[in-house]
């Protein structure tokens, strides 16, 4: 009987090129016993099909199933077209012309690769530099498109025969793996010291042993450096907080396996699998009691940020070693990781003992990611490495926009179409370096993506530098948006989300359209027009921005909002730390208003009231004070609410803390432990929080609500938020996909931009 064959063509989005999808279709269809073709066509692959209906509908669903680990599919378009009697399978050259391709992040070593690694029989035994177009390096070697190897920085490493070989053979699994090197042709690693000096011997072990006796080595992975220390040496560990200038910010982690992590730290079936995806990011998880590792890791604080080795480098050292290793990016606190050999020996001297270094270049630098687990979801704190460029789709087509963040935690967002691309995180814009930083990312982000904005969106705070650096972009139109404003339409557009919401944002500070400093808001609207219908109820910040360091004086601002000029009456323990001096200058300061602009920073009452109990007056890294405050409210069950009360401004429904101050108060005096007070000051503000949005609600009747803004890191706060809303009726959405901190910023300032007429 005979066979009837059909033929259909298909149209494949998302994160296809460069991924090793077109040999990878050709394998499949050799398995399906399909015959046809596929190519790169501008911004997808096209696919012809032909064969048995029953043969076509397992090739296609094997696609979606069985994708390369790097690729991402959008969408995949099926057309029935007449069939040609073809016999074989081909992989066609590009469309000549082809732009818009979708650039995959770097990964993890794949399993194979690691196989190879450390197969003593394998011609890649050891080497660091292994990889296939399943794994590798990606977005940090990539200088311009379209993605082949003249333009990554593989380009001065000229393949030997073996490996061209591979790389020209469609049944290979390195075809086309545009880093594709062996120790004959590939680049080499190198231990060296600070004067550049290269150390005899085999580099790993050498520098296994001299991180066991208690050295600190930078050391180049595939986004820029790391500064490593053996993990349980306390006083190694100590002596680089020294020399790195980092007080008590925790460091990251890197262990050699899940077994490794679940030694030290409390790993659920969620994190194991974020830990173990070829992103690599750092996971938030709680630390063991029994941890041997150094208490100077992360002070203060219950959790570990924990990750596995990131690139074949990794996995030798951290095999090597045997236990965790302090792994931190490779910088003087605030500046930019350290990305190129040159700038490592002079920016990570004197603090670097050793240097484990190498000759492929790094183009693009990308910081760790770091995420946390939130109610079964990832949440993102820092999307960074191994996630970016990949695109969050957004809820409708728009205007292409250059978005440019904020002031802390930069990244950039570029949109086409339905698409935006948030870049890398590029940090605090506090220095020369940072500003470099983030204009090399706009400019290569839109060489790499070909996306040409027609406007920039910016935060409408005139004094950032992302401000400035908006009106320098050769004359294109600019648009300022409200901080809080971004951060609701962020959360609304990666939940691609339409009309209006209630949006929650809770942060430090933002500029408002009142010239105030905003914090605790309640706003109602969409992406093109937004109300204030809530807020915490302002108080004045002491000193202005000195506040958000020296928590003492938010205490004292809201100690001054509650008793007046008797608050240094009060017999508090954290006032024996503020001397008389100090107290009647802060006193004048409060009294006649000089240089206290007003707030109502959500932030900031986490500081006041992490200093009124005692644990803290003042932070060495933004947020510490919150931070330390949630792990203390975690070491105890809900115990009720503090008394709080709602009353209505011209600017909507405002919570004041007065009584709930008060309370806390009588808590310490009746000695309460302290994360009862914690714990009751966390349960309040989410109860505080739900009362205004139903407040709300009756006005508006609107029953969707977003949660944005760094203050929503805080899982506890959030869990107890989410449970009481949704016990109202409320529909509540989160962040998934992009940071709910000024990381997220840029994706709501360009959405805003693009639905706004010019």
């Amino acid at each position: 009987m005979k066979r009837s064959y059909n033929r259909v063509r298909l149209e494949i989005e998302g994160i296809v090129q460069g991924v090793g999808f077109r040999p990878f279709l050709y394998r499949l269809a050799g398995r399906h016993g399909v015959r046809g073709w596929v190519r790169n066509i501008s911004g997808f692959v096209l696919v012809e099909a032909e064969g048995t209906q029953a043969n076509l509908t397992s090739f296609i669903r094997a696609i979606k199933a069985e994708a390369p680990p790097l690729a991402s599919i959008t969408s995949i378009r099926s057309t029935a077209i007449p069939a040609t009697g073809e016999r074989s399978f081909l992989i066609l050259p590009s469309a000549p012309g082809e732009k818009a391709i979708q650039v995959a992040p770097d990964s993890d070593v794949c399993a194979d690769c690691l196989a190879e690694l450390f197969d003593p029989g394998n011609r890649r035994y050891r080497y660091p530099f292994i990889n296939c177009t399943n794994c590798g390096p990606r977005y940090s070697i990539i200088t311009g498109i379209p993605y082949d190897r003249p333009l990554t920085t593989m380009a001065s490493f000229t393949m030997c025969d073996a490996c061209s070989a591979e790389y020209g053979d469609p049944a290979n699994r390195r075809f086309h793996a545009q880093p594709n090197a062996c120790p004959a042709c590939g680049p080499r690693l190198r231990l060296v010291d600070p004067a550049g000096r290269e150390i005899r011997g085999d580099a790993i072990a050498t520098a296994v042993d001299l991180l066991k006796s208690g050295k600190i080595l930078a050391v180049k992975g595939v986004g820029g450096y790391h500064l490593a220390v053996d993990a349980g040496n306390d006083g190694a560990v100590l002596e680089l907080r020294r020399r790195k200038l980092r007080d008590e910010k925790p460091f990251a982690l890197m262990a050699p396996d899940t077994a490794g992590i679940e030694r030290h730290a409390v790993c659920h079936p969620l994190d194991r699998q974020l830990l173990e995806g070829p992103e690599r990011p750092i996971v938030i998880i709680p630390k063991r009691p029994d941890s041997p590792l150094s208490a100077s890791i992360a002070p203060a604080n219950g959790y570990f940020g924990m990750m596995l080795p990131a690139t074949p480098l990794h996995h030798l050292l951290l095999r090597g070693h045997g236990t965790p290793l302090v792994m931190t990016s490779g910088n003087l606190s605030d500046e930019p990781i350290v990305f190129r050999n040159a700038d490592a020996f002079q920016r990570l001297a004197g603090i670097a003992d050793y240097f484990l270094v190498h000759d492929r270049d790094i183009h693009s630098l990308s910081d760790d990611s770091v995420v946390r687990v939130f109610q079964g979801n990832p949440l993102f704190l820092r999307r960074s490495r191994g996630y970016v460029p990949r695109p969050v789709t957004l809820p409708a087509t728009q205007k292409s926009v250059l978005a440019v963040g904020g002031e802390l935690k930069t990244t950039i967002c570029l949109t086409t179409g339905d698409r935006a691309f948030l870049s890398q995180h590029i940090g605090d814009l506090k220095n020369s370096p940072t500003l470099e930083l983030l204009e090399t990312t706009v400019g290569h982000l839109k060489k790499l993506l070909e996306i040409e904005p027609v406007v920039v969106a910016h935060d409408l705070h005139p004094d950032y530098v992302s401000t400035s650096f908006a009106g320098g972009m050769g004359g294109l139109p600019t648009v300022a948006v409200q901080h809080h404003h971004a951060h609701m339409a962020s959360c609304m557009a990666e939940n691609r989300l339409d009309g209006n919401v209630i949006g929650v944002i809770f942060d430090g500070t933002g500029f408002g359209l009142d010239g105030s400093i905003w914090g605790g808001e309640f706003l109602v609207g969409g992406y093109r027009t937004f109300e204030r219908r809530g807020h915490l109820r302002c108080v004045p910040l002491p000193g202005g921005d000195i506040a958000a360091r020296e928590t003492f004086r938010m205490a004292i601002s809201y100690l001054y909002d509650s008793y007046g000029e008797a608050l240094f009456d009060l017999k508090l323990p954290f006032m024996a730390e503020i001397g008389e001096r100090d107290r009647k200058l802060l006193l004048a300061m409060l009294q006649r208003r000089i240089n206290t602009p007003l707030s109502s920073g959500c932030g900031r009452l986490f500081d006041a009231v992490a200093a009124l109990i005692g644990l803290r007056t003042s932070v060495s890294y933004e947020g510490q004070a919150a931070i330390e405050l949630e792990a203390l409210a975690e070491q105890s069950l809900p115990s009720g609410e503090y008394p709080y009360a709602l009353f209505d401004e011209k600017a909507g429904v405002a919570i004041d803390f007065r009584m709930t101050i008060g309370a806390l108060l009588k808590d310490m005096e009746d000695g309460a432990a302290l994360p009862v007070m914690a714990r009751r000051f966390h349960d309040t503000l989410a109860a505080a929080t739900a009362d205004v949005c139903a407040a709300i609600r009756r006005g508006c009747g609107m029953e969707r609500v977003v949660l944005s803004g760094g203050v929503f890191q805080n899982r506890l706060l959030t869990e107890r938020l989410h449970e009481l809303l949704t016990s109202r009726g409320f529909t509540v959405f989160t962040h998934r996909l992009v940071p709910p901190n000024d990381g997220g910023l840029a994706l709501g300032q360009a959405v805003i931009a693009g639905r706004t007429a010019l």
